[in-house]
């Protein structure tokens, strides 16, 4: 009888544990208390999402590096989520637990983009890297909500389609083509009114030079590991803008608006006007195979990690 109370005190689960930055993720059997606060709630963890910033923080190469050991992106079959804030959406029963890990982090997070940016019908709009999860997500909100006219760059010929696919009218394959060259040939020589950026480095630059007066540079991550310098004096020639969006930090400084933003893209998608797109899933065991491939920018779409 005293074993079985003592058992029911902990519960076990399999996590994904980061223990040294740059070196390989370990599969461990954990264990937590079982209680639950009021102020919390358990969550059994089906899918993830396997994202850049996963890949930064287990280089070392975030800004925020996170206390050792560390379980990124909740890789975990049980989590303990501190709600609070009330930051919880129960999951509709007809969406499945890969499209639901998906949707929100790259959605939301262009939708803010979009509006900061004031997106408008018919605007032109350039997606770098946009045929990963968060460039697919600004193609097909840009395209497919907005009436924007999109220009998708990619690395391969077999993305090109993809991006189609979801709704842009021109694509580039930057190994082959040059971004600026491509992007004012496709717009008269005019420049295209918004940039979603989240590669950084070199690809920046390309972006100063693609968009058009009083254009919007938005920037939404740095997949290419390099942080641009910029001067500001570069925004002058062409009197345009830069704004830079993280879902982490509006999710803790401007709650209400995150809040109603995951909202609302949960209603889009439910609606059909967004579908997110998945590349592919790995199990957990496989997790290390999972981080490789974003980082080597092997999948055009969101890379699953499936806990179930």
């Amino acid at each position: 009888m005293e074993r079985d109370i003592i058992q029911q005190r902990w519960c076990h689960f399999k996590a994904a544990v980061l223990n040294e930055f740059g070196e390989k993720l370990e599969i461990l059997e954990k264990k937590r208390s079982s209680k639950v606060k009021e102020t919390e709630v358990r969550i059994k963890v089906h899918c993830c999402a396997v994202n850049v910033t996963d890949t930064l923080i287990c280089s070392g190469q975030y800004d925020q590096e996170p206390k050792l050991p560390f379980i990124p992106d909740h890789s975990s079959f049980d989590l303990i989520y501190r709600d609070i804030d009330g930051d919880l959406w129960k999951i509709p029963q007809d969406v499945a637990f890969d499209s639901a890990a998906a949707l929100v982090d790259s959605y939301a997070t262009v939708l803010i983009a979009a509006r900061r940016a004031n997106l408008r019908e018919g605007d032109t709009v350039l997606v770098t890297v946009a045929a990963g999860g968060l460039g697919l997500a600004a193609v097909d909100l840009a395209a497919n909500l907005f009436n924007a006219k999109v220009i998708g760059a990619c690395d391969t010929e077999d993305k090109t389609s993809i991006l189609r696919d979801k709704g842009a009218f021109s694509t580039i394959n930057y190994s082959k083509k040059d971004i600026v060259k491509s992007v004012m040939k496709e717009t008269d020589n005019q420049g295209v009114k918004i940039v979603f950026d989240a590669v950084g480095g070199e690809t920046f630059e390309d972006c100063l030079q693609s968009i058009s007066p009083e254009g919007c540079i938005a920037v939404l991550g740095f997949s290419s590991r390099k942080i641009p310098q910029i001067l500001t004096s570069q925004l002058l020639p062409k009197s345009c803008a830069l704004i830079g969006v993280s879902l982490t930090h509006y999710q803790k400084m401007v709650n209400e608006t995150y809040r109603s933003t995951v909202q609302e893209v949960i209603d889009m998608y439910l609606d059909e006007f967004i579908d997110p797109h998945v590349a592919e899933q790995f199990k957990l065991k496989d997790v290390n195979d999972a981080i490789k491939h974003v980082e080597e920018r092997k999948s055009a779409g969101k890379v699953i990690l499936d806990v179930s």
